[in-house]
């Protein structure tokens, strides 16, 4: 890393692949949720969704590597759309092509940011069923102890960088993946699998292939995608890896593949053991009654907890990626410059303190499934618009001249274009279908009304220091062709 670098305090390049990789494996335990959600609606064809969305993100995170070594400097997801739709003209302040790529970096922000409640909600619900004295403590006090001591821990290990980050990334790694994979295939070895379980449950009896259910199909992958496709924030590191060029690739596709193996084997596992009746009777914590039922009191207790530094280290990754988001925002003139302002170690410390703040908000909420609805809207949008910018950086003049280390496949601007039309307008509509279907209007309204809320910060953004703004001129053209 450079001392410029560390005079302009922007992010500093210490990580290598294999630490974006920790911090980012993080992402299979963002199934736990869902695992009761899905098989409720679709029983065991969840195991079916599952893996179409990963698919899903292999075929986004294709156009996301290539975008990560185009603008190398951009933080991942909401770099790139800011940096594809910035503003053309420089002595325009209100640049509505900039509003958009602000408004998906926003839309990115919202979709990581409540990941710290649901998961502090979904350890406070852990502990109370294996700890027999948190059995009388009220389930909001427990989730508000739980979210609290969470918040404050990752606050004060981040605070010195991002590289201190990677470091417990590296511990709760093999901490996430080993509960997630023991408590799964458990089942297979001591027998309590029963496929008979999955095929004679596919899909629930009265399903059909009409608008109604389609449009449920739609809601689900459209909240499938929020957990199953988010291993692309291995990508927003993007200014911090030593070698993006080369790490940056690595890191996604390496997570993607672990991805798919774990999404369908922990889905699997609950369905071939528990059966429909058994998760639905667990819907919050069907790995409990899993674990339990195939290891024991003992070593499901063990492996439960094991689980909880899991649910810690998916709340790093959203912690990080939510705070380098609005640092992003801050940089590009589309937030406040509060949240751009780092500690002397790098750190965006005021956006991490009002992250915090929100999810302890977002907390009182207590339910797991709106909360996740409502930020499902968010992940929709960010990865629609981030798609777009994809085509658009493939066709426009203006980005020809950069270089590409990491290229998709040939035509890839296509595919791109068809799941950014499948995550806009369709699964947008989805979900917010089936979140009507699920808990009435609240999660939908929660979730338009937050998108909402950057249109008035942004002007406030673009009024609050209007000599950067008529500085970014567009570089000329020899520059980038």
């Amino acid at each position: 890393m450079s001392d410029d670098n560390i005079e302009t305090g922007g992010l500093q390049r210490t990580i290598d692949w294999k630490q974006g990789l920790a911090i980012a494996l993080g992402v299979p335990v963002l199934i736990l949720p869902s695992i009761g959600y899905f098989a409720s609606y679709v029983w065991a064809f969840a195991i079916i969704v599952w893996a179409l969305s990963v698919f899903q993100g292999f075929m986004q995170n294709f156009a996301y590597g290539e975008l990560a070594t185009m603008f190398p400097k951009a933080s991942g997801l909401p770099g790139y759309a800011q940096s594809v739709f910035g503003a053309k003209d420089g002595n325009k302040r209100y640049d509505r092509s900039k509003l958009l790529g602000g408004f998906s970096a926003w839309s990115y922000w919202f979709a990581w940011n409540p990941v710290l409640a649901i998961f502090s909600i979904l350890i406070g619900s852990y502990l109370k069923g294996l700890v027999p004295a948190f059995a009388g403590i009220p389930d909001l006090a427990l989730y508000l102890a739980s979210g609290a001591t969470v918040f404050l821990f990752l606050i004060l290990v981040n605070y010195r960088g991002l590289s201190g980050g990677a470091t417990l990334g590296y511990i709760l790694a093999v901490l996430s993946l080993a509960p997630l994979i023991i408590i799964s295939l458990a089942p297979f070895v001591t027998g309590h699998f029963e496929l008979s379980n999955i095929t004679g449950a596919w899909l629930p009896t009265d399903w059909s292939w009409d608008l109604n259910h389609i449009l449920i199909l739609l809601g689900l992958m459209a909240m499938a995608q929020w957990s199953a496709c988010a291993w692309e924030t291995a990508a927003i590191y993007g200014p911090e890896y030593r070698q993006p060029r080369s790490d940056v690739p690595k890191a996604l596709f390496i997570c993607g593949a672990i991805c798919l193996l774990t999404f369908i084997l922990v889905q699997a596992a609950c369905t071939g053991t528990l059966g429909i009746d058994g998760i639905l009777a667990e819907p919050f914590s069907p790995m409990l009654p899993l674990a339990q039922m195939t290891l024991g009191p003992i070593g499901g207790s063990l492996t439960i907890l094991m689980l909880i530094a899991a649910m810690v280290l998916i709340i790093q990754t959203a912690f990080l990626g939510a705070s380098r988001a609005m640092y992003s925002m801050a940089e590009e003139g589309n937030l406040p410059t509060f949240f751009g302002k780092m500690n002397a170690h790098g750190t965006p410390v005021n956006a991490m303190i009002v992250i915090a703040l929100f999810n302890m908000g977002f907390i009182f909420l207590g339910t797991p499934a709106a909360i996740l609805a409502a930020s499902a809207i968010g992940y929709v949008c960010a990865n629609g618009i981030s798609l777009f910018a994809y085509v658009k950086a493939k066709f426009d003049p203006r980005f020809s001249g950069l270089e590409r280390p990491f290229k998709a496949p040939g035509g890839w601007q296509y595919v791109a274009a068809f799941f950014g039309f499948f995550n806009l307008p369709l699964c947008l509509v989805g979900v917010v279908y089936l979140n009507s279907l699920e808990v009435g209007w609240t999660s939908t309204i929660v979730g338009f009304v937050v998108l909402a809320l950057y249109i008035p910060l942004w002007f406030y953004s673009q009024n609050e220091n209007p000599i950067k703004i008529e500085k970014e001129k567009p570089a000329p053209d020899k520059s980038t062709t």
